[in-house]
């Protein structure tokens, strides 16, 4: 049992990890040679402003009194630069957008191993580019590119890491540091005759990254006072910059500045997926080399934010943020970064047509060797007769248009010029595109044959350990064939042989070899495949068609919940009229009408406000005294049917029962504080922590005794979950444990139906870790039905807390009882438990059920691993990486989603098991705690 979930844990893991490897590789390419504008730039100095985590439309858009939020931007849209919408993709993290904006192309998702700090790979950048940077801002971001950057001309302030404190009573200290500390350097310039000579050199980046704004974002949401009035602060602070450096340099007219964000916010405070909210950011520029406004009569556009925001008259150009960094380049004619992706916008450029067209050539030609580059490594690695070059671009193609474009050049034919180098660059990114995927067909089909293989094995597993199908059919046991095994380790020689020659990544090896070993196992068990297909003949064709029906809508519904939230809730109303078409509700009515109540109950949950509704403390504390009283009244229950009730189980539930009021109590003090901007309080921190950490012990201390265990892990469990809810989510559990209890008494009464086992009260069942339940019965058809409800209700507890099916789906609010300090993986950790909260609850039903049916706990946790490895083969045929970036986000999400949730559930398997069945004692004898 053991072995076999090692093996499935690995299994899983393969497949989750496929498909960074299938989608989401590095695009970098190495050994090109750098390509800058051969003709003099407009601007000396480039000076970046990013305001971290700053959406379009609350930028651009008019308060409530007409007034706009950032005067100083709109007065340079309206009279001084250009403008537009830089469009990001997804991951839309800070460390991804900062390097599409500063090397100009967007990073793979394996950066977030390292939480966006470090470098998983070297690039080049436009810092990296620059005769001297200077950057103020935040430890996170600039440290990297100090990091990536040659030599010693990058030069980093920053501030400390803690003062990244969302709880803190004014994050717009963090921009106002930056302010502060430019007008410091600059003042210090006057009298440091060695900076001063730096400062008049060419080819000089100043970039001042600003964090409030997303601080802000984070602590309060983007409609917020605070998130709005920070935008003012920012915009006052550029106006003040700008205004010294201009004096600085004594408006010697040879700065350009831009203005962006590295991505949005949604409406609940978060980042990270692909909904417009975050993927659209601001982007304003203006001063040496940049157009001036372009007044327009109409402008054709599929939004309707030009007239939201009363910019109709004022040309809007867009660009895709890696597009920032060769227009930055060209702008202080330093090489363009040499692994960026970004086509010149030259609608931007204030400068000749020559420049512009030379311009356009570099870039052209700067990405045309990045598509040499990546052609060669791949056919190095391809066998000759094997590889398939990009047929829109050969090599007769690429130097007939750079000389036809050179050629355009010289005859002064300027926008015929601009428009090859753009048909060039097109064509160059395609075959970038199709190099980088083109082992992505090949890699696809060794991971479906894996997952076929992995979920035809669990189903045989299932079928050979509980359908007597070949004793009666065969004298002897077969061998499998030597022929079998002689094949399949001709087929690992070959595959391992074929990715030998070309050079594969130790991953592929994987990738391909996995499928072999497990249809070795699937085929040796073929008597039973064609025993099983056997006894399939023998049901009637309309039961069969109808079962198998039953099944694929089952898992539709399923997959289909992770589109529409109501899709539960309709699933939820099926159950709730279940004991109408069994014998339950004839036999047992108190226990259906419990049922039915619940299932009621929960199903308003999926079509509740998603994650980002207003927080609502008095529903979070509504909850703790509802889980209060229901404890008064277990309390009651348990001191009148036990004759001596044991003080130190009464000493415990009691204690339960204070941690509960006591995270209300830290829940409340906790909201109040951070609304009075007073920060968390240190007592409520380490009260927290300490809630958190006896929560998973408390119930061990607990008597073993089904309803007595899964009560106590319900009040741990609920008094961690009080400190991590903002609004309704806390009721959640609750009601999800009230159906679990009675869904442990349908079941039992179900299987009592077909008088398979002798009636227990579940009062009297105990958790035993010795109790061997393997043999009690076979499997039932019925048994299938409980596998996918298990899987329904681990569903619906991701969902039914307001969670939605994508990498976004969560709010910082919720951890600010633990920590307010920006950590990105403690709060993702203390995220991902809250989360995993109804997980468990469900889980240590599916126990109790398990025990109270006499059924295997392997066969059945078989049966939900397949009905979730097929949802999880649904979603993967869904990834795409095309379309919108809410299209492309959302596809990632739910793949991520459905296999985080597969291979969490073996832990929690344990987890489940080791909460109910394990038994600590502080001081006295063991007890005995058998059925």
């Amino acid at each position: 049992m053991l072995l076999f979930f090692i093996l499935g844990l690995f299994v899983h893991f393969v497949f989750f990890g496929s498909i960074f490897d299938i989608y989401f590789t590095s695009p970098l390419v190495h050994g090109m040679t750098p390509q800058f504008t051969p003709l003099p730039p407009p601007a000396k100095r480039l000076v970046l402003f990013v305001a971290d985590g700053l959406r379009a439309d609350t930028l651009y858009e008019l308060d409530e009194n007409g007034n706009s939020r950032a005067p100083f931007i709109r007065n340079i849209i309206m009279h001084e630069g250009s403008w537009g919408l830089s469009h990001t993709r997804v991951p839309t993290e800070s460390r991804p957008g900062h390097v599409a904006l500063i090397a100009g192309f967007y990073e793979d998702v394996s950066a977030v191993a390292k939480g966006w700090k470090e470098n998983p790979v070297e690039f080049d950048s436009l810092i990296n580019e620059s005769k001297y940077t200077w950057s103020w801002g935040s430890p996170d971001i600039l440290t990297m590119f100090a990091k990536g950057a040659y030599g010693d001309h990058v030069f980093t302030y920053t501030y400390d890491a803690d003062s990244e404190d969302f709880g803190a009573r004014d994050v717009t200290k963090l921009d106002t540091w930056v302010f502060d500390k430019v007008k410091e350097f600059f003042h210090a310039a006057r009298n440091n005759q060695s900076l001063f000579s730096k400062l008049n050199e060419e080819k000089i980046v100043f970039f001042l990254h600003l964090l409030g704004i997303d601080t802000n974002g984070h602590a309060h949401r983007p409609s917020s006072r605070e998130y709005k009035d920070n935008i003012k602060l920012v915009d006052a602070g550029i106006k003040e910059m700008v205004s010294i450096l201009e004096h600085f340099y004594g408006n010697d007219g040879k700065t350009a500045f831009i203005f962006t964000s590295d991505h949005g916010m949604t409406d609940w405070g978060s980042h990270g997926a692909g909904h417009p909210s975050e993927t659209l950011t601001p982007f304003v520029t203006w001063g040496a080399g940049i157009k001036y406004p372009q007044k327009v009569s109409a402008q054709k556009f599929d939004d309707a934010f030009l007239k939201e925001w009363r910019l109709e008259s004022w040309k809007r150009q867009d660009i895709h943020q890696a597009d920032i960094a060769p227009l930055m380049a060209s702008l202080i004619g330093v090489p363009f970064p040499l692994n960026s992706v970004g086509i010149l916008p030259v609608d931007y450029l204030n400068n000749t047509d020559l420049f512009k067209a030379e311009s356009m050539f570099t870039n052209a030609i700067q990405i045309l060797e990045q598509f040499k580059v990546k052609m060669t490594q791949k056919k190095e690695v391809t066998l000759p007769f094997l590889f398939i070059p990009f047929k829109l671009l050969p090599e007769s193609k690429q130097l007939n248009i750079v000389r036809k474009a050179r050629s355009y050049i010289k005859q002064r034919k300027y926008d015929e010029a601009v428009s090859l180098c753009k048909e060039l660059i097109h064509l160059a990114l395609k075959g970038l595109s199709y190099y980088h995927t083109y082992d992505r067909f090949f890699l696809a089909i060794n991971v479906v044959l894996g997952f076929l293989g992995w979920t035809s094995y669990a189903s045989l597993l299932i079928i050979k350990s509980h359908f007597n199908l070949t004793r009666g059919v065969n004298k002897e046991v077969k061998k499998p064939s030597h022929l079998l095994s002689c094949s399949c380790i001709a087929i690992g020689v070959f595959v391992a042989f074929f990715l030998l020659l070309q050079g594969c990544p130790w991953t592929y090896y994987i990738y391909c070899l996995l499928p072999v070993p497990i249809w070795y196992a699937v085929l040796r068990e073929f008597q039973v495949i064609q025993d099983f297909v056997t006894l399939l003949l023998t049901i009637p064709p309309s039961y069969f068609v109808g079962y198998l029906l039953v099944f694929i809508l089952g898992i539709e519904i399923l997959v289909l919940s992770f589109f529409y939230r109501y899709m539960l809730t309709a699933g939820l109303l099926a159950f709730a009229g279940w004991p109408f078409i069994t014998q339950l509700w004839t036999q047992a009515k108190s226990i259906s009408l419990s049922w039915i109540f619940f299932s009621l109950l929960l199903a308003v949950f999926p079509l509740m406000p998603v994650v980002g509704r207003k927080p609502d403390i008095f529903l979070v504390m509504g909850a703790g005294l509802l889980v209060l009283l229901l404890s008064l009244c277990v309390l009651t229950s348990l001191i009148k049917r036990k004759d001596s009730f044991i003080n130190e189980e009464l000493l415990l539930h009691l204690f339960q029962m204070l941690s509960v009021v006591l995270s209300m109590c830290v829940m409340y003090s906790t909201h109040s504080s951070l609304r009075k901007k007073q920060g968390l309080p240190l007592l409520n921190q380490i009260i927290s922590w300490l809630i958190l950490a006896f929560s998973l012990v408390l119930p061990l201390l607990s008597p073993t005794s089904l309803f007595e265990r899964l009560f106590s892990i319900l009040l741990s469990l609920m008094s961690t979950y009080i400190l991590l809810s903002t609004g309704y989510e806390a009721l959640f559990p609750l009601v999800l444990s009230c159906l679990m209890f009675v869904w442990i008494q349908v079941e039992q009464e179900t299987l009592q139906q077909r008088g398979i086992s002798c009636k227990q009260k579940v009062t009297s069942v105990r958790f035993t870790c010795s109790t061997d339940i393997t043999q009690f019965r076979q499997l039932y058809l019925d048994d299938v039905r409980r596998a996918f409800f298990l899987v329904f209700f681990l569903v619906t507890a991701f969902f039914g807390t307001g969670n939605i099916a994508s990498v976004n789906s969560f709010d910082l609010a919720s951890v600010y009882c633990f920590l307010t300090v920006f950590s990105p993986f403690m709060m993702g950790a203390l995220m991902m438990w809250k989360i995993l909260i109804p997980f468990v609850l469900v889980m240590c039903a599916f126990e109790a059920v398990q025990l109270t049916t006499q059924l295997s706990s392997k066969s059945l946790f078989l049966m939900v691993l397949v009905i979730s490895d097929i949802m999880a083969l649904h979603f993967f045929f869904l990834v795409k990486d095309y379309g919108s970036w809410l299209d492309i986000g959302t596809s990632i999400s739910h793949y991520v989603i459905v296999m985080s949730m597969t291979i969490v559930l073996v832990f929690l398997n344990g987890l489940a098991h080791l909460l109910t069945t394990k038994k600590l004692r502080l001081c006295g004898k063991p007890k005995s705690h058998l059925i």
